[in-house]
């Protein structure tokens, strides 16, 4: 049997809170063979942003394919199955770069929209957005709140270089308007990951990260998963199958 990954400790605080930190999911051999990898994939096309600021990529394993088997290791497997007993699929998976020095933020948020292969007049989903990526919707809180995000630290990562901050509890609380986000910040908490560690998040987790302070950089991997199909006539674009 295998060792599980997620403890009932942090499996508790997932669920209450909507996160919980995992120190050890990738060796340090693991981390540098997934930032090879991120090194050696081109930078051209539209999932790929590039500036002095960011380096980001979109469709993360579609556009380096060579990734996927690297991040899908027995310890990845195992934490699939504990999340998704019956089974789950990849729904989106990007890379982010804070270099050493940037100085933007991201504001108090949820993760509302998932990339979808096209339009369809289906209840309950949306707006929609359309970018040179492809097709984004938001679906109904149903499928938000089967969503798993695992962001996966390529460097140690604590408040001075752009660690998340969350607002535990507050996926408890469904889509908040963006109006009244600013009176459920006051019980916000940093997240320190060290490089190889994960954190488990849901989707509709208020978060925000501040400007980086220190020369250090901020790489992540960041995955989502679910085991929800969606309606006839739309599929996940990025779907890949998690064997777990």
């Amino acid at each position: 049997m295998k060792s599980p990954v997620l403890t009932e400790s942090a499996a508790a605080q997932f669920a209450c809170d909507g996160f919980a930190v995992l120190p050890n999911l990738y060796t340090h051999h693991e981390v540098a063979a997934l930032l090879q990898a991120v090194e050696n994939a081109p930078v051209s096309g539209p999932n790929f942003r590039r500036s002095q600021e960011v380096f980001a990529i979109r469709n993360l394993v579609g556009e380096v394919p060579e990734l996927w088997p690297l991040l899908a290791t027995e310890g990845l497997h195992t934490l699939l199955g504990q999340l998704f007993p019956e089974g789950c699929h990849l729904a989106k998976a990007i890379y982010f770069d804070k270099p050493a020095g940037s100085n933007w933020l991201v504001a108090w948020h949820q993760d509302l929209m998932i990339n979808v292969d096209q339009r369809a007049a289906l209840p309950g989903f949306g707006p929609w957005t359309s970018k040179p990526e492809g097709v984004s919707v938001q679906p109904p809180v149903a499928v938000l709140e089967n969503v798993c995000t695992i962001r996966i630290q390529l460097d140690d990562c604590d408040a001075t270089n752009g660690a998340l901050k969350v607002v535990p509890g507050s996926q408890q609380r469904g889509v908040i308007p963006a109006t009244e986000i600013i009176h459920f910040t006051a019980t916000a908490t940093s997240c320190a990951v060290p490089a190889g560690g994960a954190m488990l998040m849901k989707p509709l987790l208020l978060h925000a990260s501040n400007r980086s302070t220190s020369d250090r950089p901020r790489r992540v991997i960041h995955l989502e998963f679910s085991s929800m199909e969606l309606p006839a006539g739309m599929q996940w674009r990025e779907r890949q199958p998690a064997v777990v």
